[in-house]
């Protein structure tokens, strides 16, 4: 008898809303239970470390994988930038 690894339901080629190099701009929405800044873009999941809960971002997509995504932040949320170089 052998055995099959894997799922036993069909796998379809699902076209991903992101792709691999692409940079795309986004809301932080929730955080990560590791702490990663967590954006979707048409409902999927892109993990973005070193962001925010609220913050807007840019940032470059690295890895894509079948149910998320993981990116490179781009550009810092200028209205983060603006405080900080106010002293605020």
């Amino acid at each position: 008898m052998s055995y099959r690894f894997g799922s036993s339901r069909p796998r379809f080629d699902v076209k991903k809303p992101v792709e691999l190099d692409k940079e795309y701009e986004a809301e932080i929405e929730d955080m990560s239970r590791r702490g990663d800044g967590v954006a979707r873009i048409e409902g999927f999941v892109i993990f973005v470390p070193n962001t925010k809960h609220g913050e807007h971002v840019k940032f470059k997509i690295t890895r894509v994988g079948n149910k998320f995504a993981i990116g490179e932040l781009v550009q810092p949320d200028q209205w983060m930038l603006e405080n900080e170089e106010s002293g605020k």
